[in-house]
C-alpha cells in the first residue's frame, strides 16, 4: 500500500507501473534507438539522486544503508533489467563491468551517475547493433539462414548462459531471427516475403524507438534499481509517471478519453473510454490511427508519426473546455486523412470503479438471487477527499451505494469479487472492512518507531447476510487487509487461491518535480498475522490459474520477510469451521463432475507442461509437426466441455473463446454455488449474521 504524506494508501504491484493514461495508454514496444548515442546525466539528476539516496536511507522501514552489498545487488539488478534475454552483453562485457560492482554506493551518495551511464551506453550500442545486423539480413534474401536446422534456442533468457563473444552473439541473434521467421509463418501462413517485411517493420520500429531514449529515461531505470534494492515496492516516479498515478488512484484525468497503443511507426486507438470526450463526439474510432495533433482550433498541427506514445499522450492530454485537433488514418478508409476537432473534458474510469451484477442460482431445489460486487481496485480522490469535499470519488462510497441497490432488489448473498485486485489505499480497505462489521480494529501498522491500528468505529452494518469473498494470487495488499479482516472476524467465507501476499504500506514523498513511493510500514491482521509472503489463504480452494512461484511476493527479490505480532483484542463472528467444512465438502464432490471444473483442471494440467519447454526447435517442419499435436489437444479438451454444456464443438482454436475470461468466469460460477449451499446451510442451521 502507498500512502500520500500521511494518507495511507496501496501500491500498485511490482511491474504493474501505471499506464500512461489519456487515457489508459497501452505501450507495445520499449524504448529502442536506430543509431548508436552516448546519452550522459544532466545536473538535475545529480541533485535528485543525492535526494532520493537520502530519503531512502532516512525514512525505509528496514533502515537500510547503501553500502557494497547493496551497491552489488544494484548492479546485479540493473544488468538484469538491461539484458533479460542475456542476447546483448557477452561474458567478456561483464568481466569488464565488474569494475563498476561495488562502487554504486560511493557515486551515487555524491549524485555521480557516470558509472551507471557507460554500462547503459553499453546495452544501447549492442541493441543498436543487434537491430542492424537482423535488418541487414532481412534486406538480403541469399542471407536468409535455413529453417531446417537441427539446432535449438532456449527461449527463457535466464536459462541461456552469457555469450562468451561477439560472434557467438551474433549466432544468437541468428537463432532469435530464424525463431520468428517460423513462428510468424506457422501463425499466419505467410510466404517468405510477407515475414520478411513484418519483421523489417517491427525492427525498424525497434530501432527508433531505442534511438528516442532519453537520459530521463535512464535516469529513472538507474533509480528504480536502487528503489527497488531496497524492496520491490519501493519506486521512483518521475512527473509523467506521478501524474499516471493520481490518475489511478482517483478515476479521473482531462483529457478525451482513449486508450492508444503504438503500431509500428503510428499511434493507434484501441478503445474509447464510455462516454467520455471521444466517444461522445462519434468523431474518433478504435483502428484509427493518429499521425498528428494540434492545440486549440486554429493552432499547427504537429506530425507525430514515429513519435514516443508518452509524448503523443502529452500533446493531447489538457484541461477541459479546450480543443484538440487530431489528424487521423480512418480505419474504415486508409488511403485517406482527416481532422478531427474535440473538446477535452473530465474523463471518469467508470470501468475501473465497483461494478455489481445479480446471478439466479438454484440450490436445494430453490433459487436465490447473489448479489455480486467487483472492485477492480482500492481507489480514491485524495484531492477531493483534502478539500473536504463529502462527494469525493473512492471504493467505500460507491460499494456503499451498490450495496443500498442491491439491498433493494432483495437478495439472499453476496459476493464480493476481489481478484486481479493489486491494491490501493489503505484507508479504503479498512474503510470497506466497517461496512460489513460493527465496529472494532481493521487492521495493525507497525513502522519504524510505533504501532498504529485502524479502527471501524461506525457501528452501523450495511450488509448483515451471508457474505462470501473471493480471491486470487493477484489479490494483493489492501485486498489481502480486507479478506484477512473478514476471515479473522469470521464474518464470512474466503474462497479462491492464496492471495499475492504484499505486506507493506508505502507512502509518497514529494522529491523536487518527483515523487518516491517508499516502503515505510508493515501491516497485519488483528490477529497479529502478517500477509507479507504469505498471503491469505481462503478457506475453499480453487485451482490456480496463476503458478505461485513466478507470481506473488515470494517471487520477488528482496521481499521483506514474513513475521507475526500479538494479536488485538476483536470480538468475531461464531466459528465458521462447521460451515466451511460442510462448504468445502459439497464442493469437492461438486467439482468431480462439473464440467467446468473438469476441463479447468485438464486445460491448467496441458498448460503447466507447455510452459515448462524451455527449448525450441529451429526445424520449421518439427515445429509445425509439434503445433498441429498441440493445437489437437486443445481442440479436443475444448469439445469435451463444450460437448457436456451441450454446445456445438469448434473447428479451429480461433473459434475458442478468450481462456483467461473463461476461466474467470467458470471459477465464479463455482463461487455462486457455494454461496447459494451457504445460504442454505445457514438458514436450516438459524444461523443469524
Amino acid at each position: 500500500m502507498t500512502r500520500p504524506l500521511n494518507n495511507p494508501l496501496d501500491s500498485c504491484l511490482k511491474n504493474r507501473l501505471i499506464p500512461l493514461l489519456i487515457l489508459l495508454v497501452l505501450v507495445c514496444h520499449p524504448t529502442v534507438s536506430a543509431q548508436p548515442v552516448r546519452l550522459a546525466p544532466e545536473r538535475n539528476h545529480a541533485i535528485q539522486c543525492i535526494r532520493i539516496v537520502s530519503a531512502l536511507e532516512r525514512y525505509h522501514y528496514l533502515g537500510k544503508k547503501l553500502d557494497d552489498t547493496l551497491s552489488e545487488q544494484i548492479f546485479d539488478r540493473y544488468i538484469k533489467y538491461l539484458d533479460p534475454s542475456r542476447h546483448l552483453l557477452t561474458r567478456p562485457d561483464l568481466q569488464e563491468l565488474e569494475k563498476y560492482r561495488q562502487k554504486f554506493d560511493t557515486d551515487l551518495k555524491r549524485g555521480n551517475l557516470r558509472s551507471a551511464y557507460e554500462i547503459y551506453n553499453l546495452h544501447h550500442r549492442r541493441a543498436a547493433e543487434r537491430y542492424a545486423y537482423i535488418l541487414d539480413l532481412l534486406e538480403k534474401p541469399d542471407s536468409f539462414l535455413s529453417l531446417n536446422s537441427r539446432d535449438f534456442l532456449v527461449v527463457d533468457g535466464e536459462q541461456r548462459p552469457w555469450q562468451p563473444s561477439e560472434d557467438d552473439l551474433r549466432t544468437l541473434w541468428e537463432k532469435e531471427l530464424i525463431h520468428h521467421i517460423i513462428t510468424l509463418t506457422l501463425d499466419d501462413h505467410n510466404t517468405q516475403t510477407d515475414v520478411s517485411q513484418t519483421l523489417e517493420k517491427i525492427y525498424t520500429t525497434r530501432q527508433t524507438r531505442l534511438s528516442q531514449t532519453t537520459t530521463d529515461d535512464v535516469f529513472q531505470l538507474v533509480m528504480n534499481c536502487v528503489t527497488e534494492s531496497f524492496d520491490p515496492h519501493t519506486q521512483y516516479f518521475p512527473p509523467r509517471v506521478s501524474e499516471d498515478f493520481d490518475i489511478h488512484m482517483r478515476l479521473s484525468l482531462e483529457g478525451i478519453g482513449a486508450v492508444l497503443q503504438t503500431e509500428y511507426e503510428y499511434t493507434k486507438v484501441v478503445s474509447l473510454v464510455p462516454k467520455g470526450p471521444a466517444d461522445k463526439s462519434s468523431q474518433l474510432m478504435p483502428g484509427d490511427k493518429i499521425i498528428g495533433v494540434g492545440q486549440g482550433e486554429t493552432g499547427e498541427i504537429k506530425d507525430t508519426i514515429g513519435l514516443r506514445i508518452d509524448e503523443v499522450v502529452k500533446l493531447i492530454r489538457g484541461p477541459k473546455n479546450t480543443f484538440v485537433r487530431l489528424k487521423i488514418i480512418p480505419a474504415k478508409k486508409s488511403d485517406a486523412t482527416t481532422i478531427v476537432s474535440i473538446m477535452r473534458d473530465t474523463v471518469k474510469l467508470e470501468e475501473q470503479s465497483a461494478q455489481k451484477q445479480i446471478k439466479t442460482v438454484i440450490s436445494g431445489k430453490r433459487n436465490y438471487k447473489i448479489g455480486i460486487i467487483e472492485i477492480p481496485n482500492f481507489y480514491i480522490d485524495f484531492e477531493a477527499y483534502h478539500r473536504g469535499d463529502s462527494q469525493y470519488k473512492s471504493t467505500t462510497s460507491d460499494v456503499k451505494k451498490l450495496l443500498f441497490e442491491l439491498a433493494e432488489e432483495n437478495i439472499d448473498g453476496l459476493i464480493i469479487d476481489l481478484r486481479d485486485n493489486g491494491g490501493g489505499a489503505l484507508k479504503e480497505a479498512s474503510d470497506l472492512t466497517g461496512l460489513f462489521l460493527t465496529s472494532g480494529p481493521t487492521v495493525q501498522i507497525r513502522t519504524k518507531q510505533q504501532m498504529t491500528r485502524l479502527y471501524d468505529e461506525d457501528p452501523e452494518i450495511q450488509y448483515t447476510g451471508p457474505l462470501l469473498v473471493l480471491i486470487n494470487r493477484m489479490s494483493a495488499s489492501a485486498s489481502e487487509i480486507f479478506a484477512g479482516a473478514i476471515k479473522d472476524y469470521q464474518r464470512g467465507i474466503i474462497v479462491g487461491t492464496q492471495s499475492f501476499g504484499k505486506g507493506t504500506v508505502q507512502e509518497l514523498k514529494p522529491l523536487g518535480d518527483g515523487k518516491l513511493k517508499l516502503t515505510s510500514a508493515k501491516f497485519y491482521r488483528v490477529s497479529g498475522k502478517s500477509t507479507q509472503h504469505r498471503g491469505v489463504i481462503p478457506h475453499i480452494l480453487f485451482p490456480k490459474v496463476y503458478k505461485s512461484e513466478d507470481t506473488g511476493e515470494s517471487s520477488l527479490d528482496g521481499a521483506l520477510p514474513w513475521d507475526t505480532i500479538p494479536q488485538i483484542p476483536f470480538q468475531a463472528y461464531r466459528s465458521l469451521t462447521p460451515l466451511y467444512t460442510s462448504l468445502m465438502h459439497e464442493f469437492q464432490q461438486r467439482s468431480l463432475q462439473d464440467p467446468g471444473m473438469v476441463y479447468l483442471e485438464k486445460r491448467l494440467a496441458w498448460t503447466s507442461k507447455q510452459e515448462r519447454k524451455i527449448r525450441l526447435p529451429l526445424d520449421i517442419n518439427a515445429r509445425k509437426e509439434q503445433r498441429i499435436m498441440d493445437q489437437q489437444t486443445e481442440i479436443e479438451i475444448e469439445n469435451e466441455y463444450l460437448t457436456a454444456l451441450g454446445k456445438d464443438p469448434i473447428r479451429t482454436l480461433e473459434d475458442q473463446e478468450p481462456v483467461l475470461n473463461r476461466y474467470k468466469e467458470i471459477l465464479l460460477q463455482q463461487a455462486e454455488k457455494i454461496m447459494a449451499d451457504m445460504i442454505l446451510l445457514t438458514r436450516q442451521q438459524g444461523y443469524a449474521w
